[in-house]
């Protein structure tokens, strides 16, 4: 029996483990992003730059029953119409939002924000939109084509309408990577 013989069975057993480790490592990823998360697809450009439409993301379905939204947040939220959206978090329970000469406003602070510039339309947030418990204010990134908080059939997001936070992007495949809020 020469050297060879004896550590090949040694080999394919490493091969093996190694084999099995990776496919237990991938089927419990699998089964913690299925789990706690939901996948979505963006439809439009509201979202831009962050989101194009097509692109597929993974929504942490339970991160609002441990906590409340925070400003910034990505989130998914179900309108009146049982249409699922996604959009920014503005306003929190006990702001005042307001849009005036296209710039927004925050507890009467301007919102500096030169990536996103402007917006065309104030909506419902030409006047001081003060946020009720439970009311959230959400905004498109993509603020001159966005359907949101400054329309009459979105308006106040309650805390009950939000069911997730977007935390990653799947698809394209080119362009995977963690949502930061």
């Amino acid at each position: 029996m020469n050297f060879y013989e004896s550590e090949s069975p040694n080999a394919l057993r490493r091969v093996i483990n190694w084999t099995v480790d990776i496919i237990v490592a991938i089927a419990f990823a699998w089964f913690f992003l299925y789990s706690f998360g939901t996948q979505i697809t963006i439809a439009g450009q509201s979202m831009m730059p962050l989101l194009r439409s097509g692109d597929v993301v993974l929504m942490n379905r339970l991160i609002y029953d441990l906590s409340a939204p925070s400003r910034n947040d990505i989130v998914v939220f179900q309108r009146e119409d049982e249409k699922l959206n996604v959009k920014r978090v503005i306003g929190v329970p006990g702001d005042v939002v307001q849009i005036i000469d296209g710039w927004l406003y925050l507890n009467g602070e301007k919102v500096e924000d030169e990536e996103l510039g402007p917006v065309s339309s104030a909506g419902l947030a030409e006047n001081p939109v003060e946020l009720e418990k439970g009311e959230y204010f959400l905004l498109g990134d993509n603020r001159n084509s966005s359907e949101d908080s400054r329309f009459t059939n979105i308006g106040n997001v309650k805390k009950e309408q939000i069911i997730g936070k977007v935390w990653l992007r799947l698809l394209p495949l080119l362009d995977v990577k963690l949502i930061h809020s």
